[in-house]
């Protein structure tokens, strides 16, 4: 969810999103540079792909905002893909809360939505998720 709340006489938006195993907390500054930090580095020294990177910003590229809002993510859990779209997920939520205006636009585009698949369960018997032993004739 997202919180909007004055610090230090200037307005900051709190937001967190979630995909897979991996959480974001984020901050969102509405007067700002345009610098992304995600876990004190930029976004590509993180991430260590383009794709990734485009795909966690997707949401500040389709509003308008890229080099306007200052960025600041601490990111948890899962692997690197699911934590770019938990950074995604945040980034939409913490849009919202700064412009409700924006919401047809971010649920358009389904920044809102949190997915919901995880990893299945291991099930006994099998030696993967659904992998059946191999049935031999002879």
């Amino acid at each position: 969810m997202a919180e909007v709340r004055e610090v230090h006489g200037r307005t900051v938006i709190f937001a967190s999103g979630s995909r897979k195993r991996a959480r974001a907390r984020l901050r969102l500054k509405p007067e700002g540079h345009g610098w992304v930090y995600v876990n004190g580095q930029r976004p590509l020294d993180y991430f260590k792909r383009e794709d990734l990177v485009i795909h966690a910003l997707e949401p500040l590229r389709v509003v308008g905002m890229e080099g306007k809002v200052d960025v600041v993510v601490k990111v948890e859990g899962g692997g690197i893909s699911g934590q770019a779209g938990a950074v995604r997920h945040a980034l939409a939520r913490a849009l919202e809360a700064m412009d409700p205006s924006l919401r047809p636009t971010l649920k358009k585009y389904g920044f809102l939505t949190r997915d919901p698949r995880e990893k299945e369960r291991m099930k006994y018997g099998k030696t993967k998720r659904r992998r059946a032993w191999q049935y031999s004739k002879r």
